[in-house]
C-alpha cells in the first residue's frame, strides 16, 4: 500500500506535560500522541510538529504531520480520542494528581484533543511549510481580576504594570533580528527570527500577542519577561532596544513562567505553495547554521 501523509490539528493543556518533544521517562505531548497513534494504526508513528512548546505551555491550535502506509481506519479520530482520554484518566488515578482533582472529575476529558485530520500532499511539512506562529500570553496585575479558575492559564504579577511603556518597549522587537538575548540557543540552530508584530492589550487581564515566522527556545517567555520588567518600571523601554542591538545570552533576561503562554495558531500558504515555502525555510536554516 502507498505511503500517505496526514495533517493533525490538535489542542492541549500543557500543565501536566514536560513540553512537546518526546523525552525518555517523561510525559510529553509528542510521546502521548505517538503512543496512541501507534496503538490505533499498529505501526510506529513519528510526528513532525509546527513548533515545539516548553513544559507547562498550552496550545489552542497546534499542527503536526505524520506518514502512514495506507488509509486511516474507520472512526480513527474517535478511537484516538478515547485512548487519549483513557491515558489521562490513568494519570489522574496516579500520584501526580491530588485526590481533590480526582473527586472533581478531571478525568472526564483528556488534556489533548484531536480536532481534525486530513490527508495532504508530501509538499506539506508542518514545520517548514508554516508562514508564521501566533502566541498569546496572559498576565493578571490587578487583584480584582484574579480568577482561581484561570490560575493554570495566566501569570499573576503582584504589582500594576504600565501597559503604555510595555508597548513602547515592544516596538524595538519588530523586524528581523538576532534574538539571542531572548533565546536559549540550541546546537546547530539559528536565533535569527522575523518578529512581525507584538500586540499588547488590556481588558480584564493584559494580553501580549507576538507573531513571527518562528520562535526559538523560550523566546516568547523571555520577551514577556523583559516587557514585564519595563511595565514594572525596573527598566526603561529603550533597554529592550539595547538587548536587540547587542544579542548576548549573558544579559540575563528574566523568563516568564510557562502557564500564561498559549500557542494560538499556525499559518500556512495555499497548498500549491507548501513545497516552495518548505524548501525556502530549509535553505534559510542551512545558510544560517
Amino acid at each position: 500500500m502507498p505511503v500517505r501523509r496526514y495533517r493533525l490539528d490538535l489542542a492541549y493543556d500543557g500543565t501536566l506535560f514536560h513540553g512537546w518533544a518526546a523525552q525518555p521517562g517523561l510525559r510529553t505531548v509528542q510521546g502521548v500522541l505517538e503512543e496512541a497513534l501507534t496503538l490505533v494504526l499498529r505501526e510506529p508513528i513519528t510526528l513532525t510538529v509546527a513548533g515545539r512548546t516548553d513544559a507547562g505551555v498550552h496550545a489552542d491550535h497546534q499542527v503536526a504531520h505524520f506518514d502512514y502506509q495506507g488509509e486511516l481506519p474507520p472512526r480513527f479520530v474517535s478511537r484516538l480520542q478515547r485512548l487519549l482520554v483513557r491515558e489521562y484518566a490513568e494519570l489522574c488515578r496516579g500520584a501526580e494528581l491530588s485526590a481533590l482533582n480526582r473527586h472533581l472529575g478531571r478525568a472526564s476529558a483528556g488534556d489533548v484533543v484531536v480536532r481534525g485530520i486530513e490527508e495532504v500532499s508530501f509538499d506539506f511539512d508542518a514545520r517548514f511549510s508554516a508562514l508564521s506562529r501566533r502566541y498569546r500570553y496572559r498576565l493578571a496585575d490587578r487583584q480584582s481580576h484574579l480568577n482561581p479558575l484561570a490560575r493554570s492559564w495566566q501569570w499573576w504579577v503582584d504589582e500594576a504594570l504600565a501597559v503604555e511603556k510595555m508597548r513602547e518597549g515592544a516596538k524595538y522587537l519588530i523586524g528581523e533580528h538576532d534574538f539571542l538575548s531572548f533565546c536559549r540557543p540550541r546546537a546547530g540552530a539559528t536565533t535569527i527570527r522575523h518578529l512581525r508584530e507584538v500586540t499588547i492589550t488590556r481588558a480584564e487581564v493584559i494580553e501580549v500577542s507576538p507573531v513571527a515566522d518562528a520562535f526559538c527556545h523560550s523566546m516568547v517567555r523571555s520577551l514577556v519577561g523583559a516587557l514585564v520588567e519595563v511595565g514594572r518600571g525596573k527598566r526603561e523601554p529603550g533597554w529592550i532596544g539595547e538587548l536587540v542591538d547587542n544579542p548576548e545570552r549573558s544579559h540575563g533576561v528574566p523568563i516568564a513562567p510557562p502557564m500564561g503562554l498559549v500557542l494560538e495558531g499556525v499559518d500556512y500558504p495555499l497548498p500549491e505553495q507548501w513545497g516552495q515555502r518548505a524548501k525556502s525555510a530549509r535553505r534559510r536554516r542551512d545558510e544560517c547554521c
